[in-house]
């Protein structure tokens, strides 16, 4: 990892890669280079490209990621070059900020660029400052442009979606067009998430260079990707969605979310490997924790929560080698004698005492029963929501987010507490650090079921970072505590909420045929170690689809394996079943969390940490019809590989040119192989 630099110019290294930016004729920054390594030799040759960050202003027609209007109604940027700095050095990463001004106006752009010595990412993101004495409306601020190089055709990647059908990969020719993708809804969305993809048409899994980049910001955002009749082709990004300003006062400044970019000359799974190694060493809040087998109560019960029933599941969860037993929706609210308290969905959000007619005791007696089981305890919480049906919001009308003259919203029968707020923000982290204090509990799974709706321009940033703020507060306040992020299934999945929580519940969909491929679009950026995945029962109660338990188990494997079946339902085949299942998952946890993970095909995935491999393959139905054998990857072909259950030895070259074989002749069929390289 390296920054080097000479007037007008400036080279940044990572292992594999290398960025370049360069002054253009106009002053302003401008690419000259992303893709493989290069010289400051080599960089110095090569012209000015596109923006950096693109701006209003003169002939400028394409998408302008700066928009800015000061006190005299002008618009727009002229740049003027003020100096840089760097911070840092070869071990710990480098910091480059390239200072940037308008000619005329008091306005200070800061390009900030953050590289490491062990990865392949280049994180970027951008500082306004008002060093005026009037005000500057800020139309939009993107946290960076990304310019690939010309080539004779490209190709879109992102994933696509719904509830219960998030991350579904979609790749498309790309226009030559403006192509926008967004969310409107205050969280990163279901239907799309905040990371692209471009190649030139002729990447594969394993070969051909691909350009990828993801926002870290979990609320409302615009990725706009642009091809002009020229052949250039690139995007802009940042928080936000369209017609969301911010007043710049005197003296204030404005900084956007990283907008990390990772290039891969070795395909879409090379990109893979990059990000995966990224997100784990330099995202996650606390690297290298081992996520515990989870068992949540939700689908067992749902809202008809009691103390012994919880108990009941908690002895079965602890018979099957679960490490963390969680209570979900349903465990709170109510006094005796004034409110019912959480019974459905029309009540209780915002109350978050643990029920007295449910837990007399309060919760207590749960978790010390829990903990005799050898387990820990964790709690779902929605904290962002409240139900007018509520203590809460018959005490704090006053907090929730609305809007003077306009209606409410309501969804799910909720409201959304005003988390721009920092009264709301401050209470949401008082209850919950009280909760947490005195009740030992070890995971919270932080849901949030709701659109932001009646939120005005000051409120849509402010909102996450007061969400960010909380979070990170009670983990410094509680170190040992596990987070999972949720959004009703995977709809606020981002390195943002990664950057604070060890997974995300990937999608409220259990059914594990359709949870394939929402699990190969989820991976296409985030690692398994923070894709939360249920054995749930059969028929799926979604889908009223049948799957044998060992097929659920073993797509479940491929992630954070958790437990959300009616184990009261289970026979007790079933249950020794499951045992056996768990007790090889954790044999393979560090492999499927730590190793590089590759896909081989839709159909299977491989995960490798040497000299130990995991494969784990799938037939969902007969209808899919996959007979070839799988073929693995990133082996040592002159190693020998022993099947750890058959003793069988494979030569690593055989593995890789010929395969395992597929003998499935029947529907819903799954397979886990270890293997461990032996010589």
């Amino acid at each position: 990892m390296t920054i080097e630099t000479e007037p007008g110019l400036w080279l940044l290294t990572t292992p594999s890669s290398a960025y370049a930016v360069r002054l253009g004729p106009d002053g302003g920054p401008r690419c000259a280079h992303w893709g493989p390594p290069l010289t400051l030799d080599q960089a110095r040759a090569l012209p000015a490209g596109p923006e950096e960050l693109p701006v209003e202003g003169g002939d400028r027609f394409g998408v302008a990621g700066l928009q800015v209007r000061y006190g005299d109604a002008v618009r727009g940027v002229e740049w003027r070059h003020l100096g840089h700095d760097i911070e840092g050095d070869d071990v710990d990463g480098g910091h480059l900020t390239i200072r940037m001004a308008d000619r005329h106006y008091p306005l200070e752009i800061d390009l900030h660029y953050l590289v490491r010595p062990d990865s392949d990412a280049v994180d970027r993101w951008t500082t306004l400052r008002n060093i005026g004495d009037g005000p500057i409306t800020v139309l939009r601020c993107d946290s960076a442009a990304w310019a690939v190089p010309r080539r004779e055709d490209y190709r879109l990647t992102h994933v696509t979606g719904e509830w219960g059908a998030e991350f579904q990969v979609r790749r498309t020719a790309l226009p030559v067009a403006e192509t926008v993708l967004t969310s409107r809804r205050g969280h990163s969305g279901h239907h799309a998430n905040p990371w692209v993809m471009l190649d030139a048409g002729d990447a594969t899994e394993d070969r051909g260079e691909v350009w990828s980049a993801a926002l870290a910001w979990s609320g409302s955002w615009r990725i706009t990707v642009e091809r002009d009749h020229d052949g250039r082709a690139g995007w802009s990004g940042g928080f936000g969605h369209e017609g969301v300003t911010w007043r710049l006062g005197p003296g204030e400044s404005l900084e956007t979310p990283v907008f990390t970019g990772v290039y891969s000359a070795e395909g879409f799974g090379g990109a893979g490997h990059r990000w995966h190694d990224h997100i784990r060493r330099h995202v996650l809040p606390a690297p290298g924790r081992v996520r515990p087998v989870v068992y949540n109560s939700w689908e067992a019960t749902g809202f008809d929560v009691s103390q012994a029933r919880q108990m009941e599941l908690a002895e079965l969860a602890a018979g099957i080698g679960v490490e963390l037993f969680v209570v979900d929706d349903g465990w709170f609210g109510g006094r005796t004698g004034v409110f019912a308290g959480r019974t459905g969905e029309t009540a209780g959000l915002g109350d978050w005492w643990p029920n007295p007619d449910r837990f007399p005791d309060g919760l207590t007696p749960l978790i010390d029963h829990v903990k005799r089981l050898g387990m820990r305890f964790g709690l779902w919480v929605e904290p962002e929501s409240v139900n007018p049906d509520s203590e809460l919001y018959r005490t704090r009308p006053e907090w929730v987010l609305r809007q003077p003259n306009r209606r409410a919203t309501e969804v799910r029968d909720q409201l959304l507490l005003d988390f721009s707020r920092d009264d709301v923000a401050g209470w949401a982290y008082a209850r919950l650090d009280e909760l947490v204090t005195h009740n030992d509990i070890a995971f919270l799974k932080w849901d949030m079921n709701r659109p932001i709706t009646e939120a005005g321009d000051e409120v849509w940033v402010a909102y996450i970072r007061n969400v960010y703020a909380v979070i990170d507060r009670l983990r410094a306040a509680h170190p040992h505590l596990t987070i999972e992020g949720c959004a009703s299934g995977g709809g606020r999945a981002d390195l943002g909420m990664l950057a604070r929580t060890e997974q995300i519940w990937t999608s409220d969909n259990t059914d594990a045929a359709q949870r394939i491929a929402i699990q190969h679009g989820y991976g296409q950026v985030y690692p398994a170690c923070t894709m939360g995945a249920w054995v749930t029962d059969s028929p799926n109660a979604l889908t009223g689809r049948p799957t044998p338990l060992a097929f659920r188990f073993h797509v479940a494997m491929s992630g954070a394996l958790g437990i959300g079946g009616d184990l009261r339902r289970w026979d007790p085949a079933d249950l020794e079943q499951a045992k056996h299942f768990v007790e090889r998952y954790k044999r393979i946890r560090p492999v499927v969390h730590e190793g590089r993970m590759d896909r081989l095909g839709d159909w299977a995935v491989q995960y490798t940490l040497d000299p130990h491999v995991v494969v784990l393959s799938w037939r969902p139905t007969t209808l899919v019809r996959v007979t070839a054998p799988v073929r693995l990857k990133g082996l040592d072909p002159d190693g020998r590989y022993r099947d750890e259950d058959t003793g069988e030895t494979h030569h690593g070259a055989l593995l890789m040119s010929h395969g395992l074989p597929r003998p499935w002749p029947f529907d819903a069929t799954s397979e886990l192989k270890r293997l461990t390289r032996a010589g």
